[in-house]
């Protein structure tokens, strides 16, 4: 079964392109086809670390948001459907509830066999809470949630678990995930090259190249990534 992947949270600096960009490079290192698309006019950062395997969609545009669906329309071909990641930008949520609702995209899915992951990327702040509550209300029951804690945007996540909204979604199936943070310094090398965290890994040179304990730490960070990953309906 192919997945569609919302990567969101509503707020920015909450980590959402940095899972785009790992889920990204954990198809590819299973060797699963999928597809990307990126809303964010302003930074691009999923679109520009994956060139190969994203474009660019225009949130507010009914007719560039369809291509994210289109990927499913495989005309009677026996060719497995790709899965896909969109990369949501800050306060993209109006928008595309708009366009979810008025295309009944979820009844459409659903017949196609294509799971829905709503991801909610946190924060330790009360924001990231209301904005769960907003997303659940919003969707019901119809997609799956995936509630990730971002450990690179605060450590205490008590306020969330404690809070009605963790409830709600928990209530419909929500899974809850960690993502851990990698060490800060590797982070700006990779984001200097516009690295995709393969290039990252096999790189050597040039001024931004991970050294081999930076390269090692890469390659944990990401192991132990893919093995949450690997609980996920993707």
């Amino acid at each position: 079964m192919p997945s569609l992947n919302f990567i969101g949270g509503e707020k920015g600096g909450v980590g959402k392109s940095v899972t785009a960009r790992v889920l990204a490079q954990y198809f590819i290192d299973q060797q699963r086809p999928f597809v990307g698309f990126d809303t964010d006019r302003s930074h691009a950062s999923f679109s520009r670390f994956y060139a190969d395997y994203a474009s660019p969609v225009v949130i507010d545009r009914y007719e560039s948001l369809d291509a994210v669906a289109t990927v499913f329309d495989r005309g009677g071909s026996d060719a497995p459907s790709p899965s896909v990641v969109v990369d949501l930008a800050a306060q993209t949520a109006a928008p595309l509830a708009r366009w979810v609702q008025e295309s009944d995209l979820l009844g459409l899915l659903a017949e196609l066999g294509v799971a829905v992951n709503l991801w909610h990327l946190a924060d330790a702040g009360k924001e990231s809470v209301d904005l769960l509550e907003r997303l659940v209300d919003t969707y019901g029951s119809g997609p799956h949630y995936i509630v990730v804690k971002n450990l690179g945007r605060g450590s205490d996540f008590s306020l969330l678990d404690a809070s009605p909204a963790m409830q709600k979604a928990q209530a419909l199936g929500a899974q809850v995930v960690s993502l851990a943070q990698l060490h800060e310094a590797s982070m700006r090398k990779i984001d200097r090259q516009n690295a995709s965290f393969w290039s990252a890994v096999n790189g050597r040179t040039g001024p931004d190249a991970l050294g081999l304990l930076e390269r090692q730490r890469l390659k944990t960070w990401l192991r132990n990534t893919y093995a949450t990953l690997d609980s996920l309906p993707l």
